[in-house]
């Protein structure tokens, strides 16, 4: 497996898999036992996806060394204060039955997220956590969180599709040593995104699939993907890109198809931010 390495040395798989909007644990459970199976070693959850109990179980249940796993999961809004992240992240690892996350994330640029992120920092010396990263940050958020803390996040994970491409985000965290992780690769296929003729024609000359064009594509950005699945024959198909490169005319006409707009929602909307906190209140009652 391709690996990056990560500002605070360690060393993470490049290709992961997601289990965002598979809230059946049940299902959960099985996608995750057949990722482990096909080769993925980096499983990202959340603690908003509710879902990490059967994460835990399938890790548990694989037999895979622990130490051959990269564990990712994020702090949610409701808790983004620096109490209640400490309780959180404790919360994660009992669900995920875990005595160390490989990854945690503040999902969203809201809240106390200073007191939140010093939490993380605490949880990290403590052996909590080995990373610490955030999820969903513009570049003036990222830059703020840097100066106002003590150590740099490691990963930005966001938005990064062909229609939703970033580039000045990708440029900025990358030039702060910052990687990037892509959250909703394949924009959960709108736009036709797997018959788009474009990508298509690009994928005719490699026997790939528009998927594994798309994946390709971002690890050649030197981004992370995550992208998910419950159906195995797929889990395989995105794990098998690493046999073959774009080509740089392929890379520019990927990034023709930029429609510079986010195909889920805008983390500045104001309206966005109060749906986001009202439902975070939601939980904590």
């Amino acid at each position: 497996m391709q690996t990056v390495k990560l500002n605070d040395g360690n060393e993470m798989p490049q290709l992961g898999f997601g289990v965002f909007q598979v809230p059946d644990l049940d299902q959960c459970e099985q996608a995750v036992t057949e990722a482990l199976q096909v080769g993925y070693r980096l499983i990202d959850t959340a603690a908003a996806y509710q879902n990490e109990e059967a994460v835990g179980r399938a890790i548990k249940k694989s037999g895979i060394d622990r130490k051959d796993l990269f564990i990712t999961s994020k702090l949610w809004v409701s808790d983004e204060n620096y109490d209640r992240a400490k309780k959180a992240i404790d919360t994660s690892l009992e669900k995920l039955g875990l005595d160390y996350m490989d990854l945690y994330l503040l999902h969203q640029p809201y809240g106390d997220v200073i007191g939140a992120w010093k939490a993380l920092e605490e949880a990290q010396k403590e052996g909590k956590i080995r990373s610490i990263g955030v999820s969903n940050f513009y570049p003036d958020q990222l830059k703020n969180l840097e100066l106002s803390t003590d150590i740099k996040p490691v990963i930005n994970q966001i938005e990064t599709s062909p229609w939703m491409q970033e580039k000045a985000e990708v440029e900025f965290a990358q030039g702060e040593d910052i990687h990037v992780e892509s959250w909703a690769p394949f924009a959960e296929g709108k736009h036709d995104i797997f018959t788009n003729e474009t990508i298509a024609d690009i994928g005719k000359k490699y026997d790939k699939s528009n998927g594994q064009v798309i994946l390709r594509w971002l690890l050649q950005r030197g981004i992370v993907a995550i992208p998910k699945s419950v159906h195995k024959n797929r889990m395989e198909e995105n794990f098998d890109v690493f046999d073959f490169e774009l080509t740089d005319d392929d890379m520019k006409t990927m990034a023709t198809l930029d429609k510079k707009e986010s195909q889920f929602f805008d983390h500045r909307d104001p309206s966005t931010i109060e749906q986001i906190f009202a439902s975070s209140l939601a939980q904590l009652k």
